[in-house]
Protein backbone atom coordinates (compact mmCIF):
# COMPACT_ATOMS: atom_id res chain seq x y z
CA UNK A 1 0.00 0.00 0.00
CA UNK A 2 1.23 3.45 -0.89
CA UNK A 3 -0.39 5.06 2.16
CA UNK A 4 0.57 4.75 5.84
CA UNK A 5 -0.84 1.84 7.86
CA UNK A 6 -1.74 2.56 11.48
CA UNK A 7 -3.00 -0.50 13.38
CA UNK A 8 -5.43 0.41 16.16
CA UNK A 9 -5.18 -2.94 17.94
CA UNK A 10 -1.78 -4.45 18.69
CA UNK A 11 -0.91 -6.07 22.00
CA UNK A 12 2.08 -6.41 24.25
CA UNK A 13 2.45 -9.39 26.55
CA UNK A 14 3.31 -8.23 30.06
CA UNK A 15 6.27 -9.70 31.91
CA UNK A 16 5.64 -11.16 35.36
CA UNK A 17 6.89 -8.02 37.13
CA UNK A 18 4.50 -5.69 35.26
CA UNK A 19 2.12 -5.34 38.21
CA UNK A 20 4.61 -5.81 41.04
CA UNK A 21 7.86 -3.99 40.27
CA UNK A 22 6.57 -0.60 41.33
CA UNK A 23 4.01 -1.64 43.94
CA UNK A 24 4.51 0.08 47.33
CA UNK A 25 5.73 -2.20 50.11
CA UNK A 26 2.36 -2.26 51.85
CA UNK A 27 0.82 -3.80 48.71
CA UNK A 28 3.57 -6.30 47.94
CA UNK A 29 1.24 -9.29 48.41
CA UNK A 30 -1.55 -7.87 46.26
CA UNK A 31 -0.41 -9.69 43.10
CA UNK A 32 1.38 -13.05 43.12
CA UNK A 33 2.42 -15.69 40.64
CA UNK A 34 1.88 -19.15 42.09
CA UNK A 35 2.39 -22.74 41.00
CA UNK A 36 -0.67 -24.95 40.55
CA UNK A 37 -0.11 -28.51 39.35
CA UNK A 38 3.13 -27.48 37.69
CA UNK A 39 1.65 -24.44 35.92
CA UNK A 40 2.08 -20.78 36.75
CA UNK A 41 -1.06 -18.85 37.64
CA UNK A 42 -1.72 -15.28 38.71
CA UNK A 43 -3.42 -14.59 42.04
CA UNK A 44 -4.88 -11.29 43.24
CA UNK A 45 -5.30 -11.04 46.99
CA UNK A 46 -4.56 -14.78 47.17
CA UNK A 47 -7.41 -15.66 44.78
CA UNK A 48 -6.15 -17.57 41.75
CA UNK A 49 -7.52 -16.42 38.40
CA UNK A 50 -8.07 -18.56 35.31
CA UNK A 51 -8.91 -15.50 33.23
CA UNK A 52 -5.84 -16.11 31.07
CA UNK A 53 -4.62 -19.73 31.26
CA UNK A 54 -0.91 -18.86 30.91
CA UNK A 55 -0.24 -15.42 32.43
CA UNK A 56 3.52 -15.70 31.82
CA UNK A 57 2.94 -15.75 28.04
CA UNK A 58 6.06 -17.86 27.55
CA UNK A 59 4.00 -20.15 25.32
CA UNK A 60 1.04 -18.75 23.43
CA UNK A 61 -1.27 -19.63 20.57
CA UNK A 62 0.18 -18.35 17.28
CA UNK A 63 -1.00 -14.99 15.93
CA UNK A 64 -4.14 -15.46 13.86
CA UNK A 65 -4.54 -19.10 14.86
CA UNK A 66 -8.33 -18.82 14.58
CA UNK A 67 -8.42 -16.53 11.55
CA UNK A 68 -8.88 -19.21 8.90
CA UNK A 69 -11.84 -20.69 10.76
CA UNK A 70 -13.42 -17.26 11.26
CA UNK A 71 -13.07 -16.34 7.60
CA UNK A 72 -14.34 -19.64 6.26
CA UNK A 73 -17.48 -19.38 8.35
CA UNK A 74 -18.14 -15.70 7.55
CA UNK A 75 -20.31 -15.26 4.46
CA UNK A 76 -19.62 -11.51 4.27
CA UNK A 77 -15.83 -11.85 4.19
CA UNK A 78 -14.30 -10.51 1.00
CA UNK A 79 -11.00 -12.20 1.79
CA UNK A 80 -10.86 -15.77 0.50
CA UNK A 81 -8.89 -18.67 1.90
CA UNK A 82 -7.56 -21.16 -0.62
CA UNK A 83 -9.24 -21.72 -3.98
CA UNK A 84 -12.82 -22.24 -2.88
CA UNK A 85 -14.78 -25.37 -2.11
CA UNK A 86 -14.86 -28.45 -4.31
CA UNK A 87 -17.53 -30.99 -5.15
CA UNK A 88 -17.64 -34.35 -3.39
CA UNK A 89 -17.14 -33.11 0.16
CA UNK A 90 -19.32 -31.01 2.40
CA UNK A 91 -18.28 -27.45 3.25
CA UNK A 92 -17.89 -28.41 6.91
CA UNK A 93 -15.58 -31.30 6.02
CA UNK A 94 -13.40 -28.98 3.96
CA UNK A 95 -13.38 -26.35 6.72
CA UNK A 96 -12.17 -29.03 9.13
CA UNK A 97 -9.41 -30.04 6.71
CA UNK A 98 -8.17 -26.49 6.30
CA UNK A 99 -8.33 -25.77 10.02
CA UNK A 100 -6.29 -28.93 10.58
CA UNK A 101 -3.61 -27.40 8.39
CA UNK A 102 -3.32 -24.32 10.57
CA UNK A 103 -0.20 -23.42 12.59
CA UNK A 104 0.74 -25.39 15.72
CA UNK A 105 -1.38 -25.04 18.81
CA UNK A 106 1.34 -23.25 20.76
CA UNK A 107 4.59 -21.43 20.01
CA UNK A 108 7.40 -20.05 22.14
CA UNK A 109 6.80 -16.31 22.40
CA UNK A 110 9.39 -14.29 20.45
CA UNK A 111 10.99 -11.18 21.91
CA UNK A 112 8.80 -8.98 19.69
CA UNK A 113 5.83 -9.78 21.92
CA UNK A 114 7.63 -8.24 24.92
CA UNK A 115 10.10 -5.67 23.59
CA UNK A 116 9.43 -2.50 21.53
CA UNK A 117 12.68 -2.56 19.54
CA UNK A 118 12.05 -6.13 18.42
CA UNK A 119 8.43 -5.29 17.73
CA UNK A 120 9.48 -2.43 15.48
CA UNK A 121 11.51 -4.85 13.36
CA UNK A 122 8.49 -7.12 13.08
CA UNK A 123 6.29 -4.18 12.07
CA UNK A 124 8.79 -3.38 9.31
CA UNK A 125 8.38 -6.93 8.00
CA UNK A 126 4.59 -6.65 8.23
CA UNK A 127 4.58 -3.25 6.47
CA UNK A 128 2.83 -1.65 9.44
CA UNK A 129 3.92 1.96 9.91
CA UNK A 130 2.43 2.58 13.35
CA UNK A 131 0.51 0.67 15.99
CA UNK A 132 -1.30 1.25 19.23
CA UNK A 133 -0.03 -1.19 21.84
CA UNK A 134 -2.56 -2.38 24.42
CA UNK A 135 -1.71 -4.48 27.46
CA UNK A 136 -3.14 -7.99 27.60
CA UNK A 137 -3.18 -9.33 31.16
CA UNK A 138 -4.10 -5.92 32.59
CA UNK A 139 -7.70 -6.41 31.50
CA UNK A 140 -8.32 -8.63 34.53
CA UNK A 141 -7.24 -6.11 37.16
CA UNK A 142 -10.12 -3.72 37.67
CA UNK A 143 -12.95 -6.22 38.02
CA UNK A 144 -11.09 -8.43 40.49
CA UNK A 145 -10.21 -5.45 42.66
CA UNK A 146 -13.60 -3.78 42.28
CA UNK A 147 -14.30 -3.68 46.01
CA UNK A 148 -11.04 -1.85 46.78
CA UNK A 149 -10.72 1.36 44.72
CA UNK A 150 -7.54 2.42 46.51
CA UNK A 151 -5.75 -0.85 45.74
CA UNK A 152 -6.95 -0.58 42.15
CA UNK A 153 -5.44 2.89 41.79
CA UNK A 154 -2.14 1.70 43.28
CA UNK A 155 -1.71 -1.34 41.04
CA UNK A 156 -2.81 0.59 37.92
CA UNK A 157 -0.17 3.21 38.63
CA UNK A 158 2.43 0.47 39.15
CA UNK A 159 1.49 -0.99 35.76
CA UNK A 160 1.75 2.41 34.08
CA UNK A 161 5.21 2.96 35.57
CA UNK A 162 6.31 -0.43 34.28
CA UNK A 163 4.78 0.26 30.85
CA UNK A 164 6.58 3.58 30.58
CA UNK A 165 9.89 1.96 31.54
CA UNK A 166 9.59 -1.03 29.20
CA UNK A 167 7.68 0.35 26.22
CA UNK A 168 7.46 4.12 26.75
CA UNK A 169 4.19 5.70 25.68
CA UNK A 170 5.67 6.77 22.36
CA UNK A 171 8.41 4.57 20.94
CA UNK A 172 10.05 6.31 17.97
CA UNK A 173 6.71 7.88 17.01
CA UNK A 174 5.56 4.46 15.79
CA UNK A 175 4.48 2.37 18.78
CA UNK A 176 2.03 4.01 21.17
CA UNK A 177 1.49 2.10 24.40
CA UNK A 178 -1.78 2.89 26.16
CA UNK A 179 -1.59 3.43 29.93
CA UNK A 180 -4.62 2.53 32.01
CA UNK A 181 -6.78 5.03 33.89
CA UNK A 182 -9.11 3.77 36.61
CA UNK A 183 -11.92 6.18 37.47
CA UNK A 184 -13.08 4.85 40.85
CA UNK A 185 -11.49 7.79 42.69
CA UNK A 186 -11.79 10.90 40.54
CA UNK A 187 -8.85 12.78 42.10
CA UNK A 188 -6.61 9.73 41.63
CA UNK A 189 -7.76 9.44 38.01
CA UNK A 190 -6.83 13.07 37.35
CA UNK A 191 -3.41 12.57 38.93
CA UNK A 192 -2.85 9.45 36.83
CA UNK A 193 -3.93 11.24 33.67
CA UNK A 194 -1.50 14.08 34.38
CA UNK A 195 1.26 11.54 35.04
CA UNK A 196 0.88 9.78 31.69
CA UNK A 197 0.27 12.94 29.65
CA UNK A 198 3.46 14.49 31.05
CA UNK A 199 5.32 11.38 29.84
CA UNK A 200 4.05 11.55 26.30
CA UNK A 201 0.93 9.38 26.23
CA UNK A 202 -1.35 10.13 23.29
CA UNK A 203 -4.09 7.69 24.25
CA UNK A 204 -5.34 6.11 27.43
CA UNK A 205 -7.23 2.92 28.14
CA UNK A 206 -10.46 3.37 30.08
CA UNK A 207 -12.54 0.27 30.75
CA UNK A 208 -15.94 0.46 29.00
CA UNK A 209 -17.84 -0.56 32.09
CA UNK A 210 -19.52 0.88 35.15
CA UNK A 211 -17.08 2.24 37.71
CA UNK A 212 -16.90 0.63 41.19
CA UNK A 213 -17.26 2.99 44.12
CA UNK A 214 -16.49 2.38 47.78
CA UNK A 215 -19.05 -0.14 48.95
CA UNK A 216 -21.35 -1.98 46.56
CA UNK A 217 -22.24 1.01 44.38
CA UNK A 218 -21.31 1.16 40.72
CA UNK A 219 -22.03 4.05 38.39
CA UNK A 220 -21.43 5.22 34.85
CA UNK A 221 -18.24 7.08 34.02
CA UNK A 222 -20.45 9.47 32.01
CA UNK A 223 -22.23 10.94 35.03
CA UNK A 224 -21.46 14.58 35.97
CA UNK A 225 -19.50 13.52 39.06
CA UNK A 226 -16.66 12.60 36.68
CA UNK A 227 -16.72 15.90 34.80
CA UNK A 228 -13.52 17.25 36.46
CA UNK A 229 -11.68 14.29 34.95
CA UNK A 230 -13.27 14.64 31.52
CA UNK A 231 -12.52 18.37 31.49
CA UNK A 232 -8.85 17.49 31.91
CA UNK A 233 -9.10 14.89 29.14
CA UNK A 234 -10.61 17.43 26.75
CA UNK A 235 -7.97 19.98 27.68
CA UNK A 236 -5.16 17.50 27.02
CA UNK A 237 -6.55 16.38 23.66
CA UNK A 238 -5.74 12.76 24.45
CA UNK A 239 -7.64 9.94 22.70
CA UNK A 240 -9.86 7.80 24.93
CA UNK A 241 -9.41 4.16 23.95
CA UNK A 242 -11.97 1.74 25.34
CA UNK A 243 -10.46 -1.68 24.78
CA UNK A 244 -12.49 -4.75 25.64
CA UNK A 245 -11.77 -6.28 29.03
CA UNK A 246 -13.53 -8.01 31.87
CA UNK A 247 -16.38 -5.50 32.04
CA UNK A 248 -18.22 -7.19 34.89
CA UNK A 249 -21.14 -8.40 32.78
CA UNK A 250 -20.36 -11.97 33.77
CA UNK A 251 -22.16 -11.25 37.02
CA UNK A 252 -25.38 -10.87 35.00
CA UNK A 253 -25.00 -14.08 33.00
CA UNK A 254 -23.95 -15.85 36.19
CA UNK A 255 -27.35 -15.03 37.68
CA UNK A 256 -29.14 -16.57 34.72
CA UNK A 257 -26.81 -19.57 34.72
CA UNK A 258 -27.10 -20.07 38.46
CA UNK A 259 -23.35 -20.02 39.04
CA UNK A 260 -20.67 -17.88 40.66
CA UNK A 261 -17.58 -17.59 38.52
CA UNK A 262 -15.13 -15.14 36.99
CA UNK A 263 -14.99 -14.17 33.35
CA UNK A 264 -12.99 -16.73 31.34
CA UNK A 265 -12.71 -15.42 27.78
CA UNK A 266 -10.94 -18.53 26.50
CA UNK A 267 -13.23 -21.11 28.09
CA UNK A 268 -16.26 -22.66 26.45
CA UNK A 269 -19.62 -20.98 27.08
CA UNK A 270 -23.16 -22.31 27.02
CA UNK A 271 -25.53 -21.16 24.31
CA UNK A 272 -27.35 -18.69 26.56
CA UNK A 273 -24.10 -16.89 27.33
CA UNK A 274 -23.12 -16.99 23.67
CA UNK A 275 -26.43 -15.38 22.71
CA UNK A 276 -26.05 -12.59 25.27
CA UNK A 277 -22.46 -11.94 24.21
CA UNK A 278 -23.38 -11.92 20.53
CA UNK A 279 -25.38 -8.72 21.04
CA UNK A 280 -22.34 -6.78 22.34
CA UNK A 281 -24.55 -5.42 25.12
CA UNK A 282 -21.75 -4.12 27.32
CA UNK A 283 -20.12 -1.85 24.71
CA UNK A 284 -23.53 -0.73 23.44
CA UNK A 285 -24.48 0.22 26.99
CA UNK A 286 -21.23 2.17 27.31
CA UNK A 287 -21.99 4.11 24.11
CA UNK A 288 -25.60 4.67 25.23
CA UNK A 289 -24.23 6.12 28.46
CA UNK A 290 -21.67 8.38 26.75
CA UNK A 291 -24.46 9.88 24.67
CA UNK A 292 -27.54 9.36 26.84
CA UNK A 293 -25.91 10.74 29.99
CA UNK A 294 -24.69 13.72 27.97
CA UNK A 295 -20.93 13.19 28.28
CA UNK A 296 -20.38 13.56 24.54
CA UNK A 297 -22.39 16.79 24.51
CA UNK A 298 -20.74 18.32 27.58
CA UNK A 299 -17.27 17.57 26.16
CA UNK A 300 -17.66 17.63 22.38
CA UNK A 301 -13.93 17.61 21.64
CA UNK A 302 -13.28 14.22 23.26
CA UNK A 303 -13.03 11.23 20.92
CA UNK A 304 -13.94 7.78 22.24
CA UNK A 305 -12.60 4.76 20.39
CA UNK A 306 -13.94 1.32 21.39
CA UNK A 307 -11.36 -1.28 20.37
CA UNK A 308 -11.83 -5.04 20.06
CA UNK A 309 -15.47 -4.61 20.97
CA UNK A 310 -16.74 -5.40 17.50
CA UNK A 311 -19.13 -3.24 15.53
CA UNK A 312 -22.35 -5.19 15.27
CA UNK A 313 -23.78 -3.01 18.04
CA UNK A 314 -23.71 -0.02 15.68
CA UNK A 315 -26.88 -0.70 13.62
CA UNK A 316 -28.94 -1.34 16.77
CA UNK A 317 -27.59 1.78 18.45
CA UNK A 318 -28.38 3.94 15.41
CA UNK A 319 -31.89 2.51 15.24
CA UNK A 320 -32.54 3.16 18.94
CA UNK A 321 -31.06 6.66 18.87
CA UNK A 322 -33.37 7.62 16.02
CA UNK A 323 -36.39 5.98 17.65
CA UNK A 324 -35.98 7.55 21.09
CA UNK A 325 -35.02 10.98 19.75
CA UNK A 326 -38.07 11.07 17.44
CA UNK A 327 -40.42 10.53 20.38
CA UNK A 328 -39.30 13.64 22.28
CA UNK A 329 -36.50 15.60 20.55
CA UNK A 330 -36.99 18.59 22.84
CA UNK A 331 -35.78 16.60 25.86
CA UNK A 332 -32.36 16.08 24.30
CA UNK A 333 -29.57 18.64 24.44
CA UNK A 334 -28.34 17.29 21.12
CA UNK A 335 -29.44 14.86 18.42
CA UNK A 336 -27.80 11.57 19.50
CA UNK A 337 -26.92 10.69 15.91
CA UNK A 338 -24.95 13.94 15.67
CA UNK A 339 -23.15 13.07 18.90
CA UNK A 340 -22.41 9.54 17.68
CA UNK A 341 -20.84 10.69 14.43
CA UNK A 342 -18.80 13.40 16.11
CA UNK A 343 -17.56 11.58 19.20
CA UNK A 344 -17.34 7.83 18.50
CA UNK A 345 -14.79 6.00 16.35
CA UNK A 346 -15.49 2.34 15.54
CA UNK A 347 -13.10 -0.59 15.12
CA UNK A 348 -14.86 -3.48 13.34
CA UNK A 349 -13.68 -7.06 13.63
CA UNK A 350 -12.30 -8.38 10.36
CA UNK A 351 -14.79 -11.26 10.48
CA UNK A 352 -17.76 -8.88 10.55
CA UNK A 353 -19.40 -7.17 7.59
CA UNK A 354 -16.96 -4.26 7.60
CA UNK A 355 -18.51 -2.46 4.64
CA UNK A 356 -21.94 -2.45 6.31
CA UNK A 357 -20.43 -0.57 9.24
CA UNK A 358 -18.58 1.85 6.95
CA UNK A 359 -21.87 2.59 5.20
CA UNK A 360 -23.74 2.94 8.50
CA UNK A 361 -21.44 5.31 10.35
CA UNK A 362 -19.24 6.80 7.63
CA UNK A 363 -15.71 6.22 6.44
CA UNK A 364 -14.30 8.95 8.70
CA UNK A 365 -15.46 7.07 11.80
CA UNK A 366 -13.86 3.68 11.10
CA UNK A 367 -10.36 2.43 11.93
CA UNK A 368 -8.76 -0.93 11.33
CA UNK A 369 -7.15 -3.13 13.95
CA UNK A 370 -5.61 -6.58 13.69
CA UNK A 371 -5.49 -7.72 17.35
CA UNK A 372 -1.95 -8.92 16.64
CA UNK A 373 -0.50 -11.19 18.06
CA UNK A 374 -3.60 -12.72 19.64
CA UNK A 375 -4.89 -15.99 18.17
CA UNK A 376 -8.33 -14.53 17.47
CA UNK A 377 -6.72 -11.69 15.52
CA UNK A 378 -5.01 -11.52 12.14
CA UNK A 379 -1.74 -13.18 11.22
CA UNK A 380 -1.12 -10.56 8.52
CA UNK A 381 -2.45 -7.20 9.75
CA UNK A 382 -2.49 -5.41 6.39
CA UNK A 383 -4.76 -8.08 4.87
CA UNK A 384 -7.62 -6.21 6.56
CA UNK A 385 -7.67 -4.00 3.45
CA UNK A 386 -9.16 -6.94 1.55
CA UNK A 387 -12.33 -6.56 3.62
CA UNK A 388 -12.84 -3.11 2.05
CA UNK A 389 -14.96 -2.99 -1.05
CA UNK A 390 -13.50 -1.79 -4.34
CA UNK A 391 -16.28 0.79 -4.43
CA UNK A 392 -14.24 2.74 -1.88
CA UNK A 393 -11.69 5.12 -3.30
CA UNK A 394 -8.03 4.65 -2.43
CA UNK A 395 -8.34 7.80 -0.36
CA UNK A 396 -11.14 6.28 1.70
CA UNK A 397 -9.21 3.04 2.15
CA UNK A 398 -6.25 5.10 3.30
CA UNK A 399 -8.42 6.74 5.94
CA UNK A 400 -9.55 3.42 7.40
CA UNK A 401 -6.13 1.78 7.19
CA UNK A 402 -4.33 4.61 8.94
CA UNK A 403 -5.37 8.16 8.11
CA UNK A 404 -8.23 8.46 10.58
CA UNK A 405 -6.20 7.10 13.49
CA UNK A 406 -3.18 9.21 12.53
CA UNK A 407 -5.24 12.37 12.97
CA UNK A 408 -6.63 11.17 16.30
CA UNK A 409 -3.11 10.36 17.52
CA UNK A 410 -1.64 13.61 16.17
CA UNK A 411 0.58 11.91 13.62
CA UNK A 412 1.08 12.97 10.00
CA UNK A 413 -1.56 10.97 8.06
CA UNK A 414 0.57 11.14 4.92
CA UNK A 415 3.88 10.05 6.42
CA UNK A 416 4.77 6.51 5.44
CA UNK A 417 7.79 5.17 7.31
CA UNK A 418 7.76 1.72 5.71
CA UNK A 419 8.74 1.36 2.07
CA UNK A 420 5.83 0.27 -0.13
Amino acid sequence: MSYPVFDADNHMYETTDAFTKYLPAEYENLVKYVQVNGRTKIALRNVISEYIPNPTFNKVAPPGAQEIEFRLKNPSSKHTIGTGFTLGKSKNEQIAERVAGMPPRYIESPSSFFDPAARLQLMDEQKVDRAMMWPTLASLLEERLADDPKATAVVVHALNEWMHEHWTYNFENRIFATPVINLSIVDEAIRELDYVVERGARAVLIRPATVPDFGARRRSFALPEFDPFWARVQESGILVGMHSSDDGYTRHTNEWNGITDEMKPFAGRNKFTELVSSEYRSIRDAIYSIIGHGLATRFPDIRFMPVENGSQWVPTAIKQFKKVYAVDPGSWDEDPIVALHRSIVVHPFFEEDVMAIVNAIGVDNVVFGSDYPHPEGMADPTSFVEELDDSLSEGDKAKIMGGNLSKLMKCDPTEKVIAA
